[in-house]
């Protein structure tokens, strides 16, 4: 089972998140509402992939992408975002996120997407 650590600073949306990827087999080892909190709980809790917002206190989701990857540059982001334009895409993408996905969307987007990113690793 993969394990997930879902960040945003709204707990609605780490809820509707942690539910779907739950109902499709993951393991939510964890959840943050901020790129400070994310951090420290990748470092504690080791996941497979991690869905990071961008807007959030303390630290923003790009510059917390940046950190864990100084940390693990093999880790795998995904990040879920309703900061859509293409230069904050863009940026993420630079950061280190294997993908971007904007809000509002369907929680089956996002089950497919972090499947693909974990299978093409095990391709490698």
């Amino acid at each position: 089972m993969k394990k997930v650590l879902v960040v945003d600073d709204a707990v609605f949306m780490r809820k509707t998140i942690s539910s779907a990827l739950l109902e499709a087999g993951f393991e939510v080892v964890g959840e943050a509402k901020s790129g400070v909190e994310a951090i420290k709980k990748y470092k504690e809790l080791s996941p497979d992939i991690v869905t990071m917002d961008i807007t959030m206190p303390d630290m923003d989701g790009i510059n917390a992408v940046r950190k864990i990857k100084e940390y693990d540059p093999n880790c795998k982001i995904i990040v879920i975002s309703a900061m859509g334009q293409d230069a904050m895409v863009k940026e993420a993408l630079i950061a280190g996120a294997q993908n971007f996905l904007v809000k509002p969307l369907k929680m089956d987007t996002i089950v497919d997407t972090l499947n693909r990113a974990l299978n093409f690793l095990a391709c490698l």
